[in-house]
């Protein structure tokens, strides 16, 4: 049974720092491409970050770019997010979400159909 589990999310004020981790189990995480979405209140669920199987390749959410990072560690079956200089519309629930995707991501940003297994998700609020 695959699970991802999330943590790390909570109440920030503005400028603040939040590192979200998703833990993974039940599948070859090393051979899973790995990525974080969101979803805010009354909208749609969007791209935030993606991180590809070995590590080597990022890619970001315009908006978040220099502010967040996606890191993995396949040894310990767990991706990062590190989310710094928090906005208040940075205020939404963050999923984790593995696949496979049968391509090169960039510079068109992955859709959430691209991904097989999804967290639960954890709240991230930021105060202004």
């Amino acid at each position: 049974q695959v699970q991802l589990v999330e943590s790390g999310g909570g109440l920030v004020q503005s400028g603040g720092s939040l590192r979200l981790s998703c833990a993974a189990s039940g599948l070859p995480f090393s051979f899973y491409d790995m990525a974080w979405f969101r979803q805010a209140p009354g909208k749609e669920r969007e791209f935030v970050a993606h991180i590809n199987r070995s590590g080597t390749s990022t890619l970001y959410l315009d908006s978040v770019k220099g502010r967040f990072t996606t890191s993995r560690d396949n040894a310990k079956n767990t991706a990062i997010l590190q989310m710094n200089s928090l906005k208040p519309e940075d205020t939404a629930v963050y999923y984790c979400a593995a696949g496979r995707l049968r391509r090169v991501v960039g510079p068109a940003k992955p859709s959430d159909t691209e991904y097989t297994y999804w967290g639960q998700g954890t709240q991230v609020t930021v105060s202004s």
